[in-house]
């Protein structure tokens, strides 16, 4: 008797067990080919509509430098001047696949004997020319792009406000007065060579200590910033050029990033989305450049 149960419950646990996977597997079956239909999903890149929550991409420009124009009312407003060399998509990146939505981007062009084997392999894979510079921008997974679309400096429109990230000037080992603006020591009365020492940076015997953290002399700039709200006065579709009003991180030469501000946010409405497409019959070195629009009212001539 307990010969006979103990065989039926070896059979019923084989029966139960096989029905078991054979579910399992279907499930898993049917999961990874729904994978597969969303990781071989096309990307096409068309106009589409901008809405509040979305996130377009960002582009990288060379900072060519500075310079001062006068606008029609007289006003002199500081300038730097920003290049973006051929701006295209280098690669894709999508939730099914990688976890996050962005874009990466590619900017100037470089000699393959100039890049590494990893380089050059990666730019073979996406089909793409070499390029200098890379930077990947998150993106909402309405404005993602194809690889190889050309991002042109009319994915900004003048009179809106970017944020404009780049690594500053480089300034070398400084003292405490230039790096953090310290006062300095007394310049007489018994001073003597220590006029712009940093004075005292610690306590006694407790805690017996430099805190960690302290202001003193040390290497300064070379560091990543960004400027945020920086104003677009002007841009050049025929030479890909773009006008911003004020200084940016950098210098010259440098590539900087340059993506729409995040609390000075453009109307959507004005916003070419996911960027501009240009039409067929369109010649981009016969276009004209666009500036900002001042408005109506001259500001020297406005009452109190």
């Amino acid at each position: 008797m307990a010969t006979a149960s103990r065989s039926l419950i070896s059979h019923l646990r084989i029966l139960f067990s096989s029905k078991v996977s054979e579910t399992q597997f279907r499930t898993f079956s049917t999961c990874s080919s729904q994978v597969e239909e969303l990781r071989t999903r096309i990307i096409q890149g068309k106009p589409g509509i901008m809405t509040p929550n979305s996130k377009r991409t960002g582009a990288i420009a060379v900072k060519c430098g500075m310079t001062a124009l006068w606008d029609k009312w007289g006003e002199r407003v500081p300038i730097t001047i920003l290049w973006l060399d051929d701006n295209i998509v280098s690669q894709v990146k999508v939730p099914e696949k990688e976890g996050i939505s962005a874009l990466q981007i590619g900017c100037a062009h470089k000699k393959e004997k100039h890049l590494t084997k990893p380089e050059v392999g990666h730019f073979r894979a996406q089909g793409v020319p070499m390029k200098r510079k890379l930077k990947e921008f998150p993106v909402t997974e309405d404005a993602l792009l194809p690889v190889g679309t050309s991002i042109s400096v009319l994915h900004f429109v003048p009179g809106q406000y970017v944020d404009v990230t780049g690594i500053t000037r480089g300034k070398g080992f400084q003292g405490g007065m230039k790096r953090w603006g310290f006062s300095g020591m007394p310049a007489s009365h018994g001073a003597s060579l220590s006029h712009r020492s940093i004075g005292s940076t610690g306590q006694r015997d407790a805690p017996g200590k430099v805190f960690k953290g302290k202001k003193m002399p040390g290497r300064m700039g070379g560091v990543q910033r960004t400027v945020k709200n920086v104003w677009v006065y002007k841009i050049d579709p025929a030479r890909n050029l773009m006008w911003v009003k004020g200084q940016v991180p950098g210098a010259e030469g440098n590539f900087v990033f340059i993506k729409d501000s995040v609390y000075k946010k453009p109307d959507i409405s004005m916003l070419p989305f996911p960027t501009y497409f240009a039409p067929e019959n369109e010649d981009q070195a016969d276009l004209e450049p666009l500036v900002a629009d001042l408005g109506d009212t001259d500001p020297f001539m406005a009452a109190d």
